[in-house]
């Protein structure tokens, strides 16, 4: 039993859409799990009104919570699950918890990433890379940074022929 229901997210969506839909520029998204209410667009003057509506609607939802990322109002269910458990998740689910085959590298712009920068950096071996996307420099759990989204495209591109070389040089097989 999960402790809530998806038909709370789902009803704590339609409420957003009316009474979020008003500000300009916010922005209600719905994942599986948990819903957004994005502000970057909506004019700093308005932001605390903008919070105080979301605050009011889920005044009727005991099992769900807020949590704040960047320039994001996050509604998710009041259980302790974040972005770090979900990275423990998938490495036990596909068998690579204890590998020393795998490192996991994890990439993310917002505070809500550092669950996943810490589960990486906290791991017995160390296994794992956080990276962190900011312009400015912060605390942050992550190992590495990089300054914009179009860095990480090149990241990933040269991890890629890292790779490519790899398997020529060992001749990997790779399916």
């Amino acid at each position: 039993m999960l402790g809530y229901s998806t038909n709370d997210l789902g009803q704590v969506y339609k409420i957003l859409l009316e009474r979020v839909g008003s500000i300009p520029g916010a922005k209600v998204e719905t994942n599986k799990y948990c819903l957004g209410v994005h502000f970057r667009c909506v004019d700093e003057k308005k932001w605390s009104a903008l919070a105080e509506q979301v605050k009011s609607v889920l005044k009727g939802y005991p099992k769900l919570k807020l949590t704040l990322g960047r320039k994001v109002i996050e509604i998710r269910p009041a259980i302790k699950w974040d972005k770090g458990n979900a990275v423990e998740f998938l490495l036990k689910s596909l068998g690579y918890a204890n590998s020393d085959d795998v490192l996991p590298v994890y990439i993310g712009d917002d505070r809500t990433d550092e669950d996943a920068f810490k589960v990486l950096r906290d791991r017995d071996r160390g296994q794992g890379i956080g990276i962190i996307v900011s312009k400015v420099p912060k605390e942050t759990a992550a190992a590495y940074s990089l300054q914009e989204p179009s860095e990480v495209h090149i990241y990933y591109l040269i991890i890629r022929v890292f790779i490519y070389i790899y398997i020529y040089i060992y001749s990997i097989h790779i399916i």
